[in-house]
């Protein structure tokens, strides 16, 4: 299944898309798609709903699309989690996993416009593989156990400040990744029935219609798994909460694309997830 939010910013509606001209309206099941949602199952619901044909069609042309879900209670972050971008960073691979947090009012929809912050001197890009989590995670005995707790995957660009992020830090990366608009999300939430192989994906991203990140999830260093499973150990995972999967090489902070400028747009894919959009803008 693939569920999307349609409408304005903060009064989206719940809808699954079942094919390009095939949109059903999910408000008899759920006002929104959000921690309640999942965390009661919502998803068993809508497909029992969409199996025995008890959803109203509904015409989303013209509509904004926002984020696949309702903003997170948290988004978790993974920094360098392919070895060509941390190589890119000049950084060594990690040992363990790298966590930083975004914060949840920067996921905006995936055709929104983002907006370089003031004092900006280096706004960059970063496609990722998003994972939204369907029940709770802690102290999971095993990577195999996370699979289970996965509601779906999306298309995340980890927007990054990185001057804030790295000369202003004080030590951590939270001020370089949480200015307004720094989550684009989706356009949907794909469930791992439709994704298949989460580590067999190919993602992308193009700046004004020139490529930059051309790679695959299969060279993550820690898997989307195994990433749950470690998280589990040292925090609990929420249902509706989002984790960022990390990014391959092609970003800016390489030295060998400039930096985002207003007016740039910016356009993402990952097999299977679709595409996103935006168009870059100062921040008001």
């Amino acid at each position: 299944m693939k569920l999307m939010r349609v409408g304005p910013f903060g009064a989206e509606r719940p809808v699954v898309r079942l094919s390009a001209d095939d949109h059903r309206d999910l408000r008899p099941i759920t006002p929104d798609i959000d921690a309640a949602f999942f965390r009661y199952g919502g998803l068993d619901r809508v497909r029992q709903a969409v199996e025995s044909n008890a959803l109203p069609r509904t015409d989303i042309t013209g509509l904004r699309v926002g984020a696949p879900i309702a903003r997170p209670g948290s988004v978790l972050c993974i920094g360098m989690n392919y070895a060509a971008h941390a190589a890119e960073s000049g950084a060594a691979p990690p040992e363990y996993p790298v966590l930083f947090y975004k914060a949840p009012n920067t996921v905006i929809g995936p055709h929104d416009t983002v907006r370089i912050p003031r004092n900006s001197q280096r706004t960059d890009w970063e496609v990722e593989l998003a994972v939204v989590l369907a029940a709770p995670a802690r102290y999971l005995d095993s990577p195999e156990d996370a699979a289970a707790l996965i509601a779906g995957y999306a298309i995340s660009n980890d927007v990054s400040e990185r001057a804030f992020q790295l000369d202003v830090s004080g030590g951590q990366w939270s001020k370089g990744k949480s200015c307004e608009t720094f989550n684009p999300l989706g356009p949907w939430l794909v469930t791992p029935d439709e994704v298949g192989d989460p580590q067999a994906l190919g993602l992308r991203s193009w700046i004004n219609g020139e490529p930059r990140q051309d790679s695959s999830t299969a060279d993550m260093i820690f898997s989307v798994h195994f990433l749950i499973y470690h998280l589990s150990q040292y925090l609990v995972l929420e249902p509706g909460d989002l984790i960022n999967t990390g990014t391959p090489e092609g970003v800016a902070l390489s030295g060998r694309f400039p930096y985002l400028a207003p007016g740039d747009e910016i356009e993402m894919s990952i097999d299977g997830l679709g595409v996103q959009r935006t168009v870059v803008a100062a921040a008001g």
